[in-house]
Formats: C-alpha cells, structure tokens, sequence
C-alpha cells in the first residue's frame, strides 16, 4: 500500500509492526524550537524518528538574504535522508500536533526527491492520542543506509519551485497561507516588515483544516480553493507564507484535492522583505 497525501490514524495503526512503514514526528514551536523533540521523547507513535524544522528541514539561514526557514542543498537533504536509512519503497507517515502545518513540509521535502509514497497523519498527533493507539518514549534503534538510498539522486522531483525574482502576479496567483491579520498587515508578530506581496491572496492555510483539526473532505477544499483562484491552475498558483512551512500546508490541500501541483516559493514572506525593492502591499487583495 503507498500513500499520496493524507492517511488516516487506523491504517498506520494496523501496519505498526510493518518494517516498510517510517514514521516521523515533525512537532515543533517557533516559540522555543526545543518544544518539539522534548514533546517526542516524552511520547510519540512507536517507531517514529524526530525531524526537526530547524536542524533537519532546513538549510543554514543567511541573514538579509535567505528567509527564516531556507531549503536545505538537495545534496544535504539527500544526505540526511540516507542517514535516517529511507528507501524510496517505503511509505513514509509525517505527523506534527499543529493540524498537518509543519508536517507538510517534510511531506513536500520527500517529494522534491521524487519519493512518491509519503502522506501526512490526517488529525496529527490529537487524533492518534484520542483514538487511544499505543504511545511510546522508546528511542527507536538507528538504521543503516540503504543499499537504494542512492536512488534518490536519479529520481526527477515531484514538486515544483519558484524563486522571487520569477514571480509575476500578472500571470500567476500567489496564495499566501499566513493569518489574514498579517497578511492585510495588520498585525506582524514574526517578521520585521508587515504586509503581503503585491497582488497576493490570503489563503489561510488553518482554513483547509475543519474544527476537528482534520483537512476538509476534498470537494470542500476544492470548492474554497476554486473561490480563490478561479480557472487558473498548476504552474499558474504559486504558494508562500512567513518561511516556506504552512506554505506546503496549501500545496497539500491542492493536491489531495485534485489540483495539479502549485509552484512553491520556498523563501516566502521573510526572504521577500530582505530586497525593499521587490515591493509589499497592506490591506485587501486588489
């Protein structure tokens, strides 16, 4: 069985003792970046492994020139996956406590390395703590590097990317998926300039998400994503947020709910802002 976009809680539930299941817990705060692993070693699903957004997810931060949360090289992510000893057969589970926000960009991350059988735990952690499924603070035991692992490197990526000087709001639609207080600029809690990129449209990404912090059946996501982006479709839409990570949030609600894969700017918000005279706007869409 492989995985696409969501899985639920009972079918990781019933494939626990299955060696080509890898499962990752992604939780994680930019409040205090040590709120994350702390929470997986008092407790997680039995057999994942931490993969932390600071440390493994992202690359080195440049100050004034990349955003908060930069790409890793594809090399080094490369490298890092050959040492958590995936294999592109596996099918691999990611799952946060934040409704699939910080899990979904390691769900893209798979995917820029052509790892098709990756899906995000529909509910999170919340949903597998209240289904009553076993916890665990057992460590799990390292894996060596698979004899595979270098099949990585010759497999094309699944996702698409855009950086900011390609960006052309008369042609493409930007998403962005921040709160709409910030994206009106009415509020900047995080980054040191308040607003939105010229001619963007707030998609809150918390909106994919209903109030049982489960994404929203497919027909409704399709029909809010249709409200927002009319007829436009595939390299067309572009995804952004604060750094690159509910950014992804949105990319996966797009594909599950059968849109073609966006474009996402992995930089986003904070990267934007470092070049003045790439320009930023405050209130409504246009």
């Amino acid at each position: 069985m492989s995985f696409r976009t969501l899985v639920d809680a009972a079918e990781i539930a019933r494939r626990l003792d299955d060696p080509g299941l890898r499962i990752f817990d992604c939780r994680f705060s930019l409040a205090d970046p040590s709120v994350g692993r702390r929470a997986w070693r008092e407790g997680h699903i039995p057999g994942a492994l931490h993969a932390d957004i600071d440390l493994d997810l992202s690359g080195p931060r440049i100050p004034g020139v990349t955003g908060r949360h930069p790409l890793p090289s594809r090399d080094a992510w490369l490298s890092r996956v050959r040492e958590w000893g995936l294999s592109p057969r596996d099918d691999i589970v990611v799952y946060d406590d934040a409704g699939g926000a910080v899990a979904a960009r390691m769900w893209w991350m798979m995917r820029w390395i052509g790892h098709e059988s990756v899906a995000v735990l529909d509910g999170g952690w919340q949903a597998w703590v209240g289904a009553g499924y076993p916890v665990t603070t057992a460590l799990p035991e390292p894996r060596a590097a698979r004899d595979d692992a270098d099949d990585y490197a010759n497999r094309r990526p699944l996702t698409k990317l855009i950086e900011a000087d390609a960006i052309d709001c008369s042609t493409q639609v930007l998403l962005d998926a921040r709160d709409r207080r910030r994206f009106l600029g009415e509020i900047e809690p995080i980054d040191p300039v308040a607003g939105h990129v010229p001619g963007a449209r707030s998609a809150p990404s918390s909106e994919n998400l209903g109030a049982d912090g489960r994404f929203l059946p497919k027909e409704a996501l399709r029909q809010r994503f249709e409200r927002i982006i009319g007829a436009r479709r595939g390299q067309e839409i572009v995804c952004y947020c604060g750094s690159g990570i509910t950014a992804a949030h949105n990319v996966l609600a797009l594909v599950h709910a059968g849109f073609d894969e966006p474009r996402l700017y992995a930089g986003s918000w904070s990267e934007w802002i470092t070049r003045p005279e790439r320009g930023v706007e405050t209130g409504p869409e246009r």
